[in-house]
């Protein structure tokens, strides 16, 4: 019995135990496939771009390691994405920041254009997946004492302002040329190390600014915006001004989206508890997945506790067709690409384990006080058979099953990778 037949029987017996119990794998399955994840290119290069690939990283953030093959060049990374995208199933999106435009002359971040971006667009084609859009609002000289839309400077308002702007219409002509909706994210680092005399101002500025970068109608067929918080960043300890509370009231204000970072809170807060509390009012959320190992450390995810609630969530009170699901951390220890593909798997896993659940059935038992099946039921299911399912859905998307991924990792370096620091 070769090995694909292996994963056939192993899967056999899964359907069937899962079916004992009201779950069909199949269509556990076929959901999984819809679910699109949405791959931070910038893991691939350690967040180094492409417009100011020399410029010190600021804004609070920051990459450790130095593991050979980091992407130096458009062609390097895209190739990189590519082999990630090779060994995870589905049809998926990439993330990308402003400062990965590949330019014919150097440009600043408020100059920059939709064909700039011409590069991506034509690789995604070929490769079948989506784009969606970060401006990059740090790593830049005119990140100003710690300030950039929320300024008291207007000169460098104004620039970032018209960098959001710029953002969106390349974040539109994502939409149009790959004819599915790109989701353009704003997150800016502005805040102050020590106690401010003034909270209000920042944020009345911040307001003002985000203002008026959306105020231009745009056609959400193509692009939508999210708004992301966070508790607080290095360098800007005491005060953040784009806060959660914050940009939570400014989607619910605005009709945009709400991005949760699963890094940004504090590190006993259930990041998974607030889908609920907002989707009752909000339009949807953005969700960048990350594993806070000491608040927003960015670790690769990995099938963690908190991973799982997260996406148990999103599935089990039906929030996926309201959240796009992006990833968001780095680590230049281990293979980059490597990362991706632990990341990607993890976090698809995740959701297949969550939909490999008797929803309908525990609901029913939970709204008739019958707790005693709920914690019974939920506790076996931690040791049904999921992972055979997974395998199978793995070998039905021609994609290594189980670790094989690895050995293509290892084949890639040897050829490709260590051959860039030659």
């Amino acid at each position: 019995m070769n090995k694909d037949q292996k994963v056939a029987q192993a899967y056999a017996f899964a359907k069937e135990r899962y079916a004992a119990i009201g779950v069909d794998t199949e269509k556990a399955m076929e959901d999984l496939q819809k679910v699109k994840i949405s791959i931070h290119c910038w893991q691939g290069d350690d967040i180094h771009g492409f417009l100011f690939p020399d410029a010190a990283l600021t804004g609070g953030i920051g990459v450790s390691g130095d593991y050979p093959g980091m992407a130096r060049t458009p062609d390097e990374l895209s190739s990189d994405l590519s082999k990630c995208l090779s060994l995870i199933p589905g049809q998926h999106k990439v993330q990308l920041h402003a400062i990965y435009a590949v330019t014919e002359k150097k440009k600043d971040l408020d100059e920059l254009e939709p064909e700039d971006f011409k590069y991506w667009v034509d690789w995604a084609k070929a490769e079948g997946v989506g784009l969606d859009m970060n401006g990059t609002f740090f790593s830049h000289p005119k990140l100003k004492n710690g300030f950039t839309l929320a300024s008291p400077d207007k000169n460098i308002r104004d620039f970032w302002i018209e960098h959001g702007k710029r953002s969106r219409k390349i974040a539109a002509y994502f939409g149009k040329e790959l004819k599915q909706q790109s989701v353009n994210n704003f997150w800016i680092p502005d805040g102050y190390k020590d106690n401010p005399i003034d909270k209000q101002s920042p944020r009345q500025r911040l307001t003002h600014s985000l203002d008026q970068i959306i105020k231009e109608p745009i056609d959400e067929t193509y692009t939508i915006e999210a708004f992301e918080g966070k508790l607080f960043g290095t360098g800007v300890e005491s005060y953040t001004v784009g806060s959660h509370e914050f940009y939570s009231n400014y989607a619910l204000t605005r009709d945009k989206l709400w991005t949760i970072d699963a890094g940004h809170f504090h590190p006993t807060e259930d990041v998974s508890d607030k889908f609920s509390a907002f989707l009752l009012f909000g339009k949807g959320l953005m969700l960048h997945v990350s594993r806070p190992v000491r608040w927003d450390s960015d670790h690769v995810v990995i099938l963690d506790d908190a991973l799982i609630r997260i996406m148990r969530s999103l599935v089990r009170d039906n929030e996926l067709k309201k959240t796009n699901i992006g990833l968001d951390f780095f680590d230049a220890t281990i293979n980059r690409i490597a990362a991706w593909v632990i990341g990607v798997r993890a976090s698809q896993k995740a959701i297949l384990q969550a939909m490999l659940s008797p929803i309908d059935r525990l609901k029913k038992a939970e709204n008739e006080g019958d707790f005693t099946t709920r914690l019974a039921l939920t506790e076996e299911l931690k040791s049904y058979p999921f992972g055979a399912v997974w395998d199978y859905f793995c070998m039905k998307n021609n994609v290594p099953v189980g670790g094989d991924w690895l050995k293509d990792i290892r084949q890639y370096e040897k050829d490709v990778l260590f051959k860039r620091n030659g």
